[in-house]
């Protein structure tokens, strides 16, 4: 394939990120029969120059950082027995990110790392949010913390949303109350459970909301894991 048929145009390529321009650099080391890193990213083939023009130096460059982020990732790796030479292979790994998609899914995934991330989370709600279900992925999470404030308090399945949370953290007689803390800190943990259960699981629960951003997605299942960390903490 020509060079312009795998990659977007040079001024859009010069903008992406190495982790945006490493799914086109695999796609092309997938259609070499050699890939040897310092060939690659000489940049002096005719189809090169054409397509780069006057970004010739600096995309060899962007090429070389997408490169190392390919390797850091273990879609490639250095040819066995190569003797240090530049000569690779696309791993196994590599091999079945190649579809657009599942590299999308890769790429959503890393955003949301399983470390420190609350086991039923992950279960329950990484899958959804790798699907790009923001607004499922959410309302799970909140819903976690609905369960697990629930559980740890001793109540039944009536209790529920922001009512549950200002009678579960009530700062006087509440059973996940905690008394060391001053007042104050008692009242904004109760706030801070009522209004995250009002904001991001509330409306899930009445209508479609519409979220497009995976970034802010993660920033409040974050949120969640937090909540939920607070509660297990909780005598």
């Amino acid at each position: 394939m020509m060079i312009k048929d795998i990659y977007p145009p040079i001024e859009t390529a010069m903008e992406l990120e190495p982790e945006e321009l490493a799914p086109f650099v695999l796609k092309d080391l997938a259609d070499q029969r050699r890939l040897n890193r310092h060939n690659f990213t000489l940049g002096n083939s005719p189809d090169f120059i054409e397509y780069a023009g006057n970004y010739r130096e600096e995309f060899c460059k962007r090429l070389m950082e997408a490169w190392i982020w390919l390797e850091k990732e273990m879609f490639i790796a250095p040819m066995p027995g190569g003797g240090g030479t530049d000569e690779f292979f696309i791993t196994r790994k590599g091999k079945k990110i190649l579809d657009e998609q599942n590299f999308e899914s890769y790429k959503k995934a890393s955003l949301l790392p399983s470390e420190n991330l609350d086991p039923i989370l992950v279960r329950k709600v990484k899958p959804l949010f790798i699907r790009g279900d923001y607004d499922t992925a959410i309302f799970q999470a909140f819903k976690e913390v609905e369960i697990r404030v629930r559980d740890k308090a001793g109540y039944t399945d009536n209790e529920i949303g922001v009512a549950l949370m200002r009678k579960a953290f009530k700062p006087d007689n509440g059973p996940l109350a905690d008394q060391s803390l001053e007042a104050s800190e008692k009242e904004a943990i109760v706030a801070l459970f009522a209004g995250s259960i009002g904001k991001f699981k509330n409306p899930s629960s009445h209508r479609d909301v519409e979220y497009t951003d995976p970034g802010e997605v993660v920033d409040i299942i974050h949120i969640a894991n937090q909540l939920l960390r607070i509660c297990d903490r909780c005598r």
